[in-house]
């Protein structure tokens, strides 16, 4: 396993960009600069030593070596010796809506992505506790098995869309059957579901679901995304939006909050509902009631020593600085004899 031992520097990993666009900049203004003074053609007959390729070379390694040196600096480590330790918490399994309705801008930027806002604050606060994230729409797909390794719950995160249900619709029901098959069988309590979703349910009978997971000691918490007064569901090309969805009939199509049977499934399940806002605070009251609970004790594998690793980008960030400051701008004389681009 790799890690950053202060991954808080990889921020600087965004100046790169700048630099870039700062660097084709300067190229531009040179390039307006030297047609000041005649046909671009005419001067470089005139400077037959001067290599517009060197320049661009010597950016580049310094580019990489400033790259490399950002990730040294972060430290990279990698996992040397591998324990089981005993931990106290609880299995959580999170069903993420990825409908298209999810899509809908009531709360911004848009249902999916506060969801998965919400879901990233939450992990912060996890310490001992197992978790499992199941995303669905017209079918549902467990993305990530029970574990304690929240990096990685993070990256698959981060990738959800709603493309990754190729099945259109929201069934519910669906998800609680596929996350009571993820959990640990012979235990009744200890398990928790998390339904973060607008709750239009059309596939299937989502409350007898939610009382079949509590009658096997499991609690659902719902999570309700949107407004109940509805919304349309705008249509993206890039970054640019071109319209809204409409139904056969060319009407445009609303998607509502259902919130009464968001309820209705969480109080089947022994749990709570919430109705999302643009605060993004709403996984706190479930983590509170999370935390509440009896514990279970694990064996969870993990990495207990670590061996730094920041030694080796910085020396490959040193060689390509020296490799750099031995470049010149200036065509040596035996690539200078070779004319490639002069006309015959």
């Amino acid at each position: 396993m790799i890690r950053f031992a202060h991954a808080e520097y990889l921020y600087a990993l965004t100046l790169l960009p700048v630099l870039l666009i700062l660097f084709w900049w300067a190229l531009q203004m040179r390039k307006r600069g030297l047609s000041r003074f005649g046909n671009p053609l005419l001067l470089e007959m005139l400077m037959p030593s001067v290599s517009r390729y060197k320049r661009m070379t010597k950016f580049f390694v310094a580019f990489s070596a400033l790259a490399i040196l950002i990730l040294g600096a972060a430290n990279p480590q990698i996992g040397t010796k591998m324990e089981e330790v005993k931990r106290e918490g609880v299995d959580i399994i999170i069903a993420l809506d990825v409908s298209n309705s999810m899509k809908a801008e009531d709360i911004k930027p848009n249902r999916l992505e506060s969801a998965k806002q919400e879901i990233s604050h939450m992990i912060d606060k996890f310490q001992n506790d197992r978790l499992g994230l199941i995303v669905f729409a017209g079918d549902s797909y467990l993305q990530l098995p029970l574990t304690t390794d929240y990096s990685a719950a993070r990256l698959i995160l981060s990738t959800v869309d709603v493309d990754v249900v190729p099945i259109p619709g929201t069934a519910i029901g669906s998800a609680i059957k596929l996350a009571m098959k993820s959990f640990a069988t012979g235990e009744k309590k200890h398990k928790v579901i998390i339904i973060i979703s607008d709750g239009e349910n059309h596939e299937d009978d989502a409350i007898a679901a939610a009382k079949d997971a509590n009658t096997e000691g499991v609690i659902i918490h719902t999570i309700g995304m949107g407004s109940p007064d509805g919304v349309p569901i705008p249509i993206y090309e890039g970054n640019t939006q071109t319209g809204y969805k409409k139904d056969e009939s060319g009407n445009t199509v609303l998607t509502k909050l259902d919130e009464q049977g968001m309820r209705q499934i969480a109080e089947a399940g022994g749990g709570i509902y919430i109705r999302a806002t643009n605060q993004q605070d709403e996984m706190d009251a479930v983590f509170k009631e999370i935390q509440a609970m009896e514990k279970k004790e694990f064996g969870a594998k993990v990495f207990t020593e670590y061996e730094d690793r920041f030694q080796y980008f910085l020396a490959a960030a040193i060689l390509l600085l020296i490799f750099e400051f031995f470049i010149s701008e200036r065509k040596n004389r035996w690539m200078a004899k070779w004319e490639f681009f002069k006309e015959r």
